[in-house]
């Protein structure tokens, strides 16, 4: 915010130095640099980088992948990959594959622009295996899950290892709010107990070193620096940056705890912060593309799944 607010000002005073400028008969060379402050082209810095959203929802609410389209067009997106997990506490088999119809009915609308990822819940083994079977055969390429059982439960033990086998990515909800002396009040047994938090994805890390995990959405407002603190020495635990924070030094932040490759672009509900807080920071033209698109596809070559893009 107070970046925002820095660049809005800037921008106000150039403007109103160009106009005096203008009415008091300046120096031209005074001019010409005003007119450069305001020649800055926003949309060419979005345009500059490929983008791959590796957490990005569809229908959550009233609205369906109409509106991720245009989202895509309007901030040249390369590929989402879109999901649609179920947030009731239980969560039947009947809810997720629901769920996964209407993402794939999306990826058949939207071919090349949006590629599903599969949920489930492990309460129901036998649908759960069943329905990763199914979705891979139609191209899905991931799993998304929540907060019915977390992701360090016994219970999601054959789901994380049929994904071993898949050399697939396991994108789960996840939180990190802190309360007065540690004590989690947000997650205590009257409200979401299972909430997977930063030591429950540094457990199964541990348990499957070859197993790729996502934490989801270090910007959705948990306690970052808390959570990229915890998850420094779980090399298999990937973090995106999506939700709809922007705070300052966030992103730079998470490359010097946790290195440039593990970081992936997100936008979770098409939060446009997801897009500014990437351009924000102080990274590298390098750093950025890689954030942006490059560790992403890298895990897609695992599975074969990558996305041809551009080098320039």
């Amino acid at each position: 915010m107070k970046d925002a607010a820095a660049s809005l000002a800037g921008i106000t005073m150039a403007m109103n130095g160009a106009a005096k400028e203008l009415r008091t008969g300046a120096t031209s060379e005074n001019f010409v640099e005003s007119q450069a402050t305001l020649s800055f082209d926003l949309m060419k810095e979005v345009a500059k980088y490929p983008k791959i959203d590796s957490h990005v929802h569809v229908s959550l609410g009233s609205k369906g992948p109409e509106d991720n389209d245009e989202f895509f067009d309007r901030l040249g997106f390369t590929r989402m990959f879109i999901s649609r997990p179920v947030n009731k506490k239980e969560a039947p088999s009947a809810a997720f594959i629901q769920s996964n119809d209407m993402m794939y009915d999306a990826m058949k609308k939207y071919p090349g622009k949006m590629t599903g990822m599969f949920t489930l819940n492990p309460m129901y083994k036998k649908e759960s295996l069943e329905e990763i079977k199914k979705r891979v055969d139609q191209g899905f390429v991931g799993l998304k899950v929540y907060y019915q059982v977390k992701i360090n439960d016994p219970l999601f033990y054959p789901i994380i290892e049929k994904m071993i086998d898949l050399k697939m990515i396991t994108l789960m909800h996840a939180e990190a709010t802190l309360g007065t002396g540690g004590y989690r009040m947000k997650y205590d047994k009257k409200r979401m107990p299972n909430t997977s938090i930063p030591e429950d994805f540094v457990d199964i890390a541990k348990r499957y070193p070859e197993a790729m995990f996502q934490y989801a959405h270090t910007g959705g407002g948990p306690d970052w620096e808390y959570a990229l603190k915890a998850l420094k020495h779980s090399p298999n635990v990937y973090i995106d940056t999506s939700g709809s924070n922007n705070e300052e030094n966030m992103i730079d932040f998470a490359v010097r705890e946790v290195g440039e490759d593990r970081l992936f672009f997100g936008t979770d509900n098409m939060y446009f912060q997801g897009v500014g807080k990437i351009l924000s920071s102080n990274l590298t033209d390098v750093q950025k593309r890689k954030l942006f698109c490059d560790n992403y596809n890298n895990i897609l070559k695992k599975s074969g799944n990558q996305i041809n893009i551009s080098n320039k």
